[in-house]
């Protein structure tokens, strides 16, 4: 069985994300769910938030386990022994900054494959920027997130 990793932020995991790594699932048997620091992108909620999250969501997943990580993608993949990493695509405009990425991280080791997957058509538009946009406006985001993190969406505890 092949292990995939499909790394992010998950500030906070979406029903898009749920898609990519379902398919991923499908195709590779297990998947490593890294969830990243990422402080450059600000993120509305602490990383331990973030895994508790993607824990819940992906609970019914035989084969998916999340991990938090800090260094690079490229080092991580090294130190877990995965040489595939997934990444969603779901627009052109998602399709430039991916290929970017997936030849840097190639760069930095040639035996690093990237596999891109689109998620279907319903879950095509929805992107954690505007999961936290409307929550953080106190709207209705549980058609866009898997049901069992609504609990952990309040704004109340996000970071300072």
């Amino acid at each position: 069985m092949k292990e995939c990793i499909y790394p992010g932020t998950f500030d906070p995991i979406t029903n898009g994300h749920m898609d990519i790594i379902e398919r991923a699932v499908n195709l590779f048997g297990k998947v490593v769910v890294a969830v990243a620091v990422s402080a450059g992108k600000k993120p509305l909620y602490s990383l331990n938030k973030r895994i508790e999250m993607a824990k819940l969501a992906c609970a019914h997943l035989k084969g998916v386990r999340v991990v938090g990580f800090e260094n690079l993608l490229v080092d991580f993949a090294k130190e877990a022994g995965i040489n595939v990493c997934v990444r969603g695509l779901r627009a052109v405009s998602d399709f430039e900054y991916e290929l970017q990425i997936g030849y840097t991280n190639a760069s930095l080791w040639d035996e690093l494959e990237t596999i891109y997957l689109m998620p279907n058509l319903k879950n095509a538009f929805i992107s954690s920027t505007i999961v936290r946009n409307i929550i953080t406006h106190q709207g209705d985001a549980s058609k866009l997130v898997p049901e069992a993190i609504l609990p952990l969406l309040s704004t109340q505890e996000v970071q300072a």
